[in-house]
């Protein structure tokens, strides 16, 4: 018996002293994993990349960028549905364990030892806080030894001992929070907000029981149960969640069975731009905040961007520009042929679907000439592709005549069949007709291009900006990026210019033969005006209502270049312009935005108005880290009204032109409309200023004007500046695109006449001499003049030299003996 006694207290005391070693082994273990652990507390500073979003004026969304497509929503803004079905799926006992589940993990003891030596990892037994501290804490601890057996178990431990820390740091719903915003659910999408949009195009709070259940079932692994490639796996998964919630308790029997019988049904949210026709817009309002905050925090910084732009005037300026360059393709252009050809078979769907028609063309289609006669033609139609990405099986064909595509010339010739222009197997554009529902009209995309702006002339905020015909086609925005010569649209400054330093609109200028020397070897300079002709003396309203090319020279010169340089550069329409003559006439580039901003600055009476896309740009936690907008408000900060005065908004802004010269100008301007260069802008039947631009061998063509309320630039030309045809001027080209955008846009809205100044004097002149004459008589008209510069009874003529003996005021019948030859000029 002692025997005994003593033989089971030396194996007491063995196994006391090898379980202390274990017991130190295990420590040491621990301890060695816990000096490897990363630091838990940095969940608390948890910023995870989130997608910026870009919304228009009136909140729609235009566009989202990201690296992860994640919106981050707090854990207060998530549906308790969304959480129970996550919580029924993934981790039932979340709010009542430690932050490891011993019943998960005995279950998942037995499965390890089921499938021991079958080379499957260890798996289940995961808590949501768990997989918090994996994907958060330990992505990449062990990602090197992930081909390691131990490192499995290593990391599991590591994830308990994380867990059971977590919990003791956080409250249940901060660790469901940060689960459902970072977990993937496939298609790019991260975090429960964006699965819901991008799946199902619908927030969180609108998703039903189903769509619901569907999103919890993807985090065991979205590519296992893709909606399309593995359904009968999708399904079976969304409704083992369906069962999971009804065993919780969280739905009843009927309700889970009812949403168990209906199908998966996804709408893959489109990436990108997303407002249709604002992409040219939409493409500088991303380059713009890449600029001012980098493309990191574009892509992961979860901004908020609030544009200016309107979406019903988007939408009408890209309408008006494209129509403006079909109609001049169409009047001068011929058929440039197919867009493809290709073999005709059994199934023409299936090769016309493989070539990628223009994303931002929805009205027009692609179509395959199946047969081709003497007045008809038969064309199928590209068909459409299903949400899961196959083709659909209609086959869609309609008639296309004669008549309707008589524009089609070949060699200039307009075509007396159908068979002239188009043969069986040509894939083309077409677009279904208005008036024949079933019926196709020819359509090709023009080669000339152009750009159009409108913008709030009062804070520089662009409202509508088309940069081309198709963005889909080309992505080069013309009203930012294409440089171009204004041509004569560059003349209300050096008129305005002008009035600023003593003239007045009814000062005379002399509207003949000029000759300038340029230099040594650089020959002699004769401008000219566009018909060839010279008119004599005239006053600056002809000149500007005309677009006078040599008296708008001869201004310059009287005035001296370096001013007129000055002034460009004051507008922002040139940086730093050459002093030269020929800069007078538009001969420098510009952007359509810049000319259109200079014209806003005189619309609204001399303040420097700074161009932006931009209002305001707020972080992902809703604080405003931009404005455009930077006047001050004195008294916007009173909390409650105690009949105090309103807020006054100070505006400080440059004052970069004479509110009474910028009425002048206007008012000389409103007479390119109504007698000048661009008598097609009347049909607006409202007040509006502005000036028609058209370069040597019309290679460019303006219009830039305004209302009270809108400016708006137009212009067209190639893109490698070439002739566009002899009278493809502002006034006949961009002009059009101009009235048929400002029609639209301000249809309903009652006509706004243009402010006066206080102080001007408006007094009856005749028009074709600038002289003082009787209110109602023939040619005459009120003008506008400052202070002190009534106008003369005689008048002066810039452009004669007194060295020959001719005096400076002179009469009009003097200065038509100038233009005879019999006078003398400078």
């Amino acid at each position: 018996m002692k025997f005994l006694v003593k033989f089971f207290g030396y194996l007491f005391g063995i196994g006391a002293v090898l379980g202390l070693l274990a017991a130190a082994g295990v420590w040491m273990y621990l301890q060695h994993l816990n000096d490897g652990l990363p630091d838990y507390t940095a969940l608390k500073n948890y910023e995870p990349p989130v997608m910026t979003r870009v919304h228009a004026s009136d909140g729609s969304l235009m566009a989202e960028y990201a690296t992860q497509r994640r919106m981050f929503l707090p854990i207060q803004a998530i549906p308790d549905r969304v959480k129970e079905a996550f919580i029924a799926a993934e981790d039932k006992n979340f709010y009542s364990h430690i932050g490891v589940d011993p019943e998960g993990i005995a279950r998942a003891a037995v499965r390890f030892i089921q499938n021991y030596g079958s080379g499957r990892r260890p798996e289940g037994a995961s808590t949501i806080t768990q997989q918090v501290a994996k994907n958060f804490l330990l992505s990449d601890l062990v990602s090197e030894e992930k081909n390691r057996r131990s490192a499995a178990y290593e990391r599991k431990v590591m994830e308990a001992i994380l867990s059971l820390r977590i919990e003791q740091a956080y409250t249940k719903d901060q660790i469901l929070e940060l689960y459902l915003n970072e977990i993937y659910f496939g298609f790019g999408a991260y975090g429960v907000a964006a699965a819901s949009l991008i799946y199902f195009d619908k927030s969180v709070h609108e998703l039903s029981l189903e769509e619901v259940a569907y999103l919890a079932a993807l985090p065991k692994g979205p590519s296992n149960y893709h909606p399309y490639k593995e359904t009968e796996a999708a399904v079976g998964r969304r409704n083992y969640v369906l069962d999971r919630m009804m065993a919780d308790g969280y739905i009843d029997t009927q309700e889970g069975e009812a949403a168990k019988q209906k199908p998966i049904v996804v709408k893959p949210r489109k990436t990108g731009s997303r407002l249709f026709a604002a992409e040219y817009f939409t493409e500088e309002v991303r380059r713009e905040v890449a600029e001012i905050f980098g493309h990191e925090r574009l892509y992961e910084g979860g901004l908020s961007v609030r544009s200016t732009l309107d979406p019903e005037l988007q939408n009408l300026a890209r309408k008006s520009l494209m129509d403006g360059l079909i109609d001049f393709d169409r009047k001068r252009g011929n058929w440039r042929g197919p867009v493809e050809r290709i073999t005709l078979d059994a199934d023409w769907g299936v090769d016309l679907a493989k070539i990628e028609a223009l994303s931002d063309l929805p009205e027009w289609q692609l179509a395959v000439v199946l047969e081709s006669g003497d007045s008809e033609a038969k064309v199928g139609i590209q068909p459409e592709r299903k949400v899961s990405g196959e083709l659909s099986d209609e086959r869609k064909t309609g008639p296309l005549f004669l008549e309707t595509m008589k524009w089609a010339r070949v060699d200039g010739k307009t075509p007396s069949s159908v068979s002239d222009v188009l043969a069986p197997g040509d894939v083309v554009y077409v677009e279904e007709s208005p008036v024949a529902p079933g019926t196709y009209e020819l359509r090709q995309i023009p080669k000339v291009s152009g750009a159009l702006v409108a913008m709030d002339p009062y804070t520089g905020r662009v409202r509508a900006m088309v940069g081309g015909f198709s963005f889909a086609q080309s992505e080069f925005n013309r009203a930012t990026q294409a440089y171009r010569q204004p041509g004569s649209s560059f003349k209300p400054f050096i008129y305005a210019a002008a009035l600023d330093n003593g003239y007045t609109p009814s000062s005379v200028v002399m509207d003949a033969p000029l000759e300038v020397s340029q230099g040594p070897g650089l020959g002699t300079w004769r401008p000219q005006n566009y018909g060839g002709k010279f008119y004599g003396p005239s006053t600056l309203r002809t000149g500007i209502e005309l677009s006078r090319n040599v008296m708008t020279v001869r201004l310059a010169q009287d005035m001296g270049m370096p001013l007129v340089a000055e002034y460009a550069k004051r507008f922002g329409i040139y940086d730093n312009m050459l002093p030269v003559l020929a800069m007078s006439l538009g001969a420098g580039e510009t952007t359509v935005l810049r000319l259109t901003t200079a014209y806003a600055t005189i619309a609204n009476g001399g303040k420097k108005v700074r161009p932006t896309l931009i209002d305001r740009i707020q972080d992902r936690y809703g604080r405003t880290i931009y404005k455009h907008d930077s006047r001050i408000c004195d008294g916007c900060t009173q909390d409650v009204w105690e009949n105090q005065d309103e807020p006054n908004l100070i505006d400080d802004r440059e004052q970069v032109l004479d509110p009474m010269t910028a009425y002048q100008i206007t008012s000389m301007m409103e007479g390119v409309v109504q007698r000048g260069t661009a008598t097609s802008v009347r049909a607006l039947g409202r007040p509006v200023a502005g000036k028609t631009g058209t370069t040597n061998d019309e290679k460019d063509a303006w219009f830039v004007g305004y209302t009270p309320d809108i400016a708006v630039g137009v212009f067209v030309g190639f893109d490698d500046p070439k002739p566009m045809g002899r009278g493809a001027t502002g006034g006949q080209i961009a002009a059009p695109i101009f009235t048929d955008f400002l029609k639209k846009a301000l249809a309903g809205k009652p006509p706004v006449e243009f402010r006066v100044p206080r102080g001007l004097e408006l007094i009856p002149i005749n028009r074709g001499t600038g002289l003082r004459t009787a209110a109602g008589t023939p040619g005459a008209i009120l003008e506008a003049f400052k202070p002190g510069m009534a106008p003369p009874d005689s008048y002066s003529v810039i452009g004669f030299d007194e060295s020959m003996g001719v005096s400076h005021t002179v009469s009009p019948e003097a200065g038509q003996a100038v233009l005879n030859g019999t006078g003398g000029l400078y």
